[in-house]
Formats: C-alpha cells, sequence, structure tokens
C-alpha cells in the first residue's frame, strides 16, 4: 500500500507519517513548502519521501498525483486559523474548499479512496446534546462554511471516502492550545481561559493510529473522533495541563466567551458522539487525560519542555 499524506508539516500529517513508518507502509508526505518544514528530529518525515504541492494548484495537484498514483489520499492539509479565516475568507475557502476539491477530482479519476478531516465546526455549536454523523451542516463562521464545502467537495466526487470530524487538536508537531498555556504560565501568574465552550481534546498519536487503521478496511462513511473521557471545556483542560505538568503559582480564571472576545464564534457546544468507531469495530482512542499526560512526555523527551 503506498499512501499520500498532505500537510506533513502539520500536527496531523506528521504523526501519520509516523505511524506509516512504524508499520512499513510506503507513505509519501506533502506540504506547501518546497522541502520539510517540521521538527528535524529524525522522525519519520524527515526519513519518508517528500514532495511540495500546493493543493491550491489543481495542475499541480494532478500531476504530482499521477506520477506517485497511491492506493489511498491522507488529506490533512487545512487553513486553520480561525480568526483570520474571517480576515481573509477568500484565501480560506481557496484552501479548505478549493484544495480539498482539487484533491477529490483526482482521487476520482485515479478511483482511489480518501480520507478527509473536519471539524466541529460544521455544526452551529448551539445546546448539549452530542453532534450524530448525521446531523444537519449549520457551519459556524468561514472556517466552519469551508471545511463543510470541503465535506461536500469529497462527498460528491467520491462513494469511497472517509470523514473524519474532529475538535481540539494537539500533537508535537506545531502549536497548540497545550504549548500556549505552558508557555503563557512562565510568563504569567494569572490567565482568563473560557469555560462555557465544552467538547474534548484530541491528541494527533492517537488520532494517527486510528487513521492508518482505518485506511486499511473498506469501512468509508463519516466519523467523529476525539480522545474518550468526560466531556470538558477548555478552563477544564487548562487546569487539567497544570496539574499533569506540576505548574504552580498559577491562577485561571473562568470567563464566558462573550467576556473573553474573539474575532470568530466558537461553538459552545462541540460534543460530538464517538460510538460509529465502536460500532465499525475500531479501537475508541485512550482517555483525554491519558492522553494528555503522555503527550507532556513527548514534548519533555523532544525538548519542548523543559
Amino acid at each position: 500500500m503506498k499512501v499520500f499524506v498532505t500537510g506533513v508539516g502539520g500536527q496531523l500529517g506528521h504523526d501519520v507519517m509516523n505511524e506509516l513508518h512504524k508499520r512499513g507502509i510506503e507513505g509519501v508526505g506533502s506540504d506547501i513548502k518546497e522541502t520539510y518544514s517540521g521538527i528535524a528530529d529524525g522522525t519519520a518525515v524527515t526519513e519518508m519521501p517528500y514532495v511540495g504541492m500546493d493543493i491550491t494548484d489543481e495542475a499541480s495537484v494532478r500531476k504530482i498525483l499521477f506520477e506517485i498514483r497511491p492506493d489511498v489520499m491522507v488529506h490533512c492539509a487545512a487553513w486553520t486559523a480561525v480568526d483570520k479565516a474571517e480576515e481573509c475568507p477568500d484565501i480560506c475557502r481557496k484552501v479548505n474548499a478549493g484544495g480539498t476539491e482539487n484533491i477529490a477530482r483526482v482521487c476520482e479519476e485515479l478511483d482511489i479512496p480518501m480520507m478527509y478531516f473536519s471539524t466541529d465546526y460544521v455544526f452551529d455549536g448551539n445546546g448539549t446534546r452530542p453532534w450524530q454523523v448525521d446531523d444537519e451542516r449549520h457551519p459556524l463562521g468561514v472556517y466552519g462554511e469551508t471545511k463543510a464545502e470541503g465535506e461536500l467537495a469529497v462527498i460528491g466526487h467520491l462513494s469511497r471516502y472517509y470523514i473524519l470530524r474532529i475538535a481540539w487538536v494537539f500533537g508535537i508537531n506545531g502549536n497548540n492550545f497545550i504549548k500556549t498555556m505552558l508557555k503563557l504560565s512562565k510568563t504569567h501568574d494569572h490567565l482568563r481561559v473560557v469555560c462555557d465552550q465544552v467538547g474534548n481534546p484530541t491528541y494527533t498519536l492517537d488520532l494517527s493510529r486510528l487513521i492508518v487503521d482505518m485506511i486499511q478496511t473498506d469501512k468509508y462513511g463519516i466519523y467523529h473522533v476525539t480522545n474518550e473521557g468526560d466531556y470538558i471545556s477548555w478552563f477544564d483542560f487548562a487546569n487539567a495541563i497544570f496539574e499533569e505538568a506540576g505548574v504552580t503559582g498559577i491562577t485561571v480564571a473562568p470567563v464566558t466567551s462573550k467576556e473573553y472576545g474573539a474575532a470568530a464564534k466558537r461553538p459552545y457546544n462541540s460534543r460530538m458522539d464517538r460510538s460509529r468507531i465502536r460500532e465499525m469495530g475500531f479501537e475508541p482512542l485512550p482517555h483525554w487525560r491519558d492522553a494528555l499526560k503522555r503527550y507532556l512526555e513527548a514534548l519533555k523527551a523532544s525538548g519542548q519542555l523543559t
């Protein structure tokens, strides 16, 4: 099996390539830069083939994929700057919707399955009921709109696809909420963190294992995937981070989304029903608290946490 992975300069793509490498599966990584720009610590992306590719350039996508002819596409590349999306909607749409359609179209021509990563932002974020995979999309802001458009592009071109909606992502390669909290704790003794947005985090290391399991099956469709455990707020998550990291001398104050303020609306309800993972015979991701502990250990081992 040959797997083509986009967005390997980000958190998820990096870990997917590592997981392929561990299992002896051939992987080809890509991102917009000509050479790999992620952490260079001898991990899989720096050891496996890499090609620079702009997913918004349809001709380039077609040329590269027809040359490589993978057996499956894992499309991790995306515009994820939620606030910036409100300022630059055209660029965000070009990447998340247009770029995804470019890839889906070529996958259709090559007759290969595609995995696409979506988000809780395709829903309006209201209520308290966990979102089901077949709930109607009501995107929240530009980012959510463009990710929903990406979903529809994949569904419109392919019959063999996996769409994984994920949330609150953190990984070793790139920036995330955990790294931000730890960085701020070195310069602040008081932080304000939103308490009315509820969901679950997703550790890319755990997710990558499920991804590689899934692409070796024909269990296509839409899945909601986050780490297991009780639903929590960002405020709860921040406190857990400091507790697990042994950070002291800092207080965390809960604030509402309105009090905090942000350019783009965030979903209050990011609870996603993950039952389809079990129903389809896959192993659920570990508890988010366990994932957090292992992640902090990985940061320390990589020299990113001192």
